[in-house]
């Protein structure tokens, strides 16, 4: 049908009708908001310790990395010289007249018997008979004539005569030496807490380097003794402070290949001391040799060249170092446009840092109970590593050679940092923990069961088997450290937990001092310890692949899990929470 211009518009036919004039329309109203509360939660930023890190750059961060693990090239020369230095070669009393024959020898010289089972004896070292004839004995006179075959040709033992009636000199000044690096340990690490990691590290250099300079002009064993007590400490500062700035550079992937990586260069420094010491034979060039390259690692000093420890920098209240980093950070080009970076500075300045409290650390039970497991087989690994390398010689009679035993020890610290690699990142710090320090009692309990029975390949085997593995629980225990205790004091925990090891230590020079007299009863002793080690290695937590806490509240979440509840080791942020969060 045809309508006129003026007609309104046919409407088509709608199966939903216009809303009538009086209801116009409107859009449908919206349901309520919901409140806050029933939000989901905002995805969470990573822990803003690894935001700090992972704001140095990918490349930055792995030079750090590298400059913290090469001076322990030379740290080694330091810390590992004093089995070349005081190593008693054989000696007798200086005889008149030209190099003397084996019949003058017999005939000047008295017959001793061994004092340990299995020794023949031999010629006596300290005495002599009166003008030739056998009717007197008496003590040497005109001093000692050395046989040196082995190690440096003129040590401090050769040099000063400590032998006889002045051989107690030696495991003083080996005791002096390792009190020394526990006294550092403790005070510089304590020192990194409150001053920082850097200032503490340019500190012990600068000690090392001075009294690395006075330990080689000692004109006397007095005067060199309380040098190397001085350089112990400052060598012990020195490692202390690389190994805690080393994992804070770290994010946890890559912890563990840092800290081995750091270990090997370690082992690679003790053969290049046993190198050095064949060409240079002499006890001074050789710790010239360990203090003179130490010199170059003041340039850490250098602002931009090694900067501080950027976690410890959010603990602290210097605003200015703070300031120098985010500029640093924005000069990154890497890294200039990463979204975490920008919410990381859309945050408010906290208006003071977290401090020390000591009535806090004082009642941080989990956080005592961690560090007393740790220092506890620590002190274990430690002390028993010296039975097993003198124990065919305690057993036997017939010690084998220095280089022999030198290497063995070197390569068995080499070998267990490889393991470690390899183990640790796949079965857990907790598990490989438990299965060296069970390795290292059963290795006690069966040479001393059964060593009647034991043949010399069988005990060299089982000795070298626990030296591994007492040296592998060793080094874990002090990455377990640093990896659980916060920032706040991780310099003085991983401290404690190495100083207590240097107690173990000790027993070394204090079984020298007594011709090794009771060997029996002080492995014993050891042994049974170590058990009891094991059961309380149960105690720990898991640290693997988690951040590093950062105050003793964060500390204070490392906890053991239950024993009955199944963990999924490929989701840990899932299984366990977030220390920094």
């Amino acid at each position: 049908m045809m309508t006129s211009p003026d007609s309104p518009p046919l409407v088509s036919p709608s199966p939903c009708p216009a809303p009538p004039p009086s209801l116009p329309s409107s859009p449908v109203p919206s349901s309520p908001a919901p409140s806050s509360s029933s939000l989901p939660a905002p995805p969470s930023l990573p822990p803003t310790g690894e935001v700090m890190v992972l704001a140095l750059g990918r490349k930055k961060q792995r030079v750090l990395i590298a400059l913290s693990i090469l001076p322990n090239l030379f740290l080694a020369f330091l810390l590992s010289s004093d089995p070349l230095i005081t190593l008693s070669p054989p000696h007798h009393c200086h005889l008149p007249g030209p190099l003397p024959s084996p019949e003058v020898l017999n005939a000047s010289l008295p017959w001793e018997k061994g004092e340990r089972p299995g020794d023949s004896g031999g010629l006596s070292q300290c005495k002599q008979y009166v003008n030739g004839s056998q009717s007197a004995v008496v003590d040497c006179e005109a001093g000692w004539d050395y046989n040196v075959t082995e190690g440096l040709r003129n040590n401090i033992v050769t040099e000063w005569d400590l032998v006889c009636g002045q051989y107690w000199l030696v495991p003083v000044e080996e005791v002096c030496f390792i009190l020394g690096v526990l006294v550092g340990c403790l005070g510089l690490g304590y020192a990194a807490d409150r001053l920082g990691r850097s200032k503490t590290l340019l500190t012990s250099l600068t000690l090392s380097v001075v009294f690395g300079v006075l330990v080689c002009v000692s004109p006397y064993p007095s005067i060199f003794i309380v040098m190397r007590f001085c350089l112990a400490a400052a060598s012990g500062g020195v490692y202390l402070t690389l190994y805690i700035t080393r994992l804070e550079l770290c994010e946890p992937s890559l912890r563990l290949v840092g800290t081995m990586l750091a270990g090997l260069m370690t082992v690679a420094g003790e053969l290049l001391l046993l190198a050095v010491a064949l060409g240079c034979q002499s006890w001074r060039g050789l710790l010239g040799a360990g203090a003179a390259p130490l010199t170059l690692f003041l340039s850490y000093g250098i602002p931009g060249v090694f900067p501080e420890s950027p976690r410890w920098l959010l603990l602290s209240e210097r605003s200015a170092d703070m300031n120098s980093f985010s500029e640093r950070r924005n000069s990154n080009r890497d890294v200039r446009d990463d979204e975490s970076f920008t919410e990381l500075d859309s945050e408010p300045t906290p208006s003071s840092r977290p401090h020390l409290s000591f009535p806090e650390l004082f009642h941080s039970r989990n956080i005592w109970k961690n560090m007393c497991v740790l220092g506890f087989t620590s002190f274990i690994s430690h002390g028993i590593s010296h039975c097993y390398s003198s124990f065919r010689g305690d057993v036997r009679g017939t010690a084998p050679s220095f280089y022999w035993t030198y290497l063995l020890s070197v390569c068995a610290g080499g070998g267990a940092w490889l393991l470690l690699w390899a183990t640790v990142d796949r079965c857990g710090r907790r598990g490989i923990l438990l299965l060296s320090m069970t390795m290292t009692g059963l290795a006690s309990l069966i040479l001393l069961g059964l060593m009647e029975y034991l043949s010399e390949t069988a005990i060299t085997v089982f000795s070298v088997l626990g030296l591994f593995s007492s040296q592998a629980t060793a080094s874990l225990c002090i990455l377990f450290t640093a990896e659980i205790m916060p920032t706040i004091i991780r310099g003085s925990g991983v401290g404690a937990v190495l100083a207590l090891g240097c107690v173990g230590r000790l027993s070394s020079p204090l079984m020298d001092l007594r011709n090794h007299y009771g060997y029996f009863l002080h492995h014993v002793v050891y042994s049974s310890l170590a058990l009891l080690a094991v059961l309380s290695i149960l105690l720990l937590p898991e640290s693997k692949r988690k951040p590093l806490p950062q105050t003793l509240a964060d500390g204070e979440q490392y906890r053991r899990p239950p024993l009955g509840r199944r963990r999924r080791d490929n989701v840990p942020l899932l299984a366990t929470p977030n220390p920094e969060t």
